[in-house]
């Protein structure tokens, strides 16, 4: 039978190699300000008007301009790298030169800023078609660089790439556990900056948010 210093050996060995190989980690996921419990979303998203999604005529992405600069040689990326990863060291030019990124949508982690995007929850072409065609450029500058609102978020590059400008009755993090919080933002956002949903689009946020 073993004693209980040999257990504690055997312990310590597993744990070291599950940091060695990765197993283990205390990287936390990203998490944005202002993220509503479930109850208030449910709340904000019968307030939200519903209506179908505009023209994406006239839509550029050099229409809400980012990154900008925010301070201390930090651009608004930079800013939420540092925000969202964990032991994150940056160079004179703010840009990362160490650190990890635990993406909240497939659960992925990052040791590479390159291998991380900033995810604008409400995408900047969804923006456009259920309100922000009508916006100034200013206004659309303040959306697109939001940090005091669960807007921004780093996450998997390709993930976010297959993600696109799609709506939450097109696409869904793959990690369903994340869908409540995900939802959530969602309608934040949307109650925050007055944009529309369409009817598919509040139903899929409805049965997200029942998850909550």
């Amino acid at each position: 039978m073993p004693t209980a210093r040999t257990l504690r050996r055997s312990l310590t060995v597993l744990a070291t190699a599950a940091v060695l190989t990765g197993t283990l980690t205390s990287v936390a996921d990203a998490t944005p300000p202002g993220i509503p419990s479930g109850a208030t979303a449910k709340s904000e998203l019968t307030q939200l008007k519903v209506a179908p999604d505009g023209s994406m005529t006239g839509y550029s992405r050099d229409k809400f301009p980012h990154w900008i600069d925010q301070g201390n040689n930090c651009n608004t990326r930079e800013v939420v790298l540092k925000r969202d990863g964990t032991n994150v060291k940056t160079g004179s030019d703010c840009y990362p030169t160490s650190g990890s990124w635990a993406s909240p949508y497939d659960g992925k982690t990052w040791t590479s800023p390159s291998n991380v995007d900033i995810d604008h929850v409400v995408p900047l072409a969804n923006a456009w078609r259920t309100g922000a065609a009508a916006w100034t450029t200013a206004q659309r500058q303040a959306y697109a660089n939001d940090l005091t609102d669960p807007q921004l978020i780093a996450v998997t590059d390709y993930v976010n790439q297959e993600k696109g400008d799609k709506s939450p009755d097109a696409w869904k993090p793959p990690l369903t556990g994340y869908w409540c919080t995900y939802a959530s933002m969602w309608v934040a956002v949307k109650y925050k900056f007055k944009l529309t949903v369409n009817s598919a689009e509040k139903s899929a946020l409805t049965d997200m948010l029942n998850r909550c």
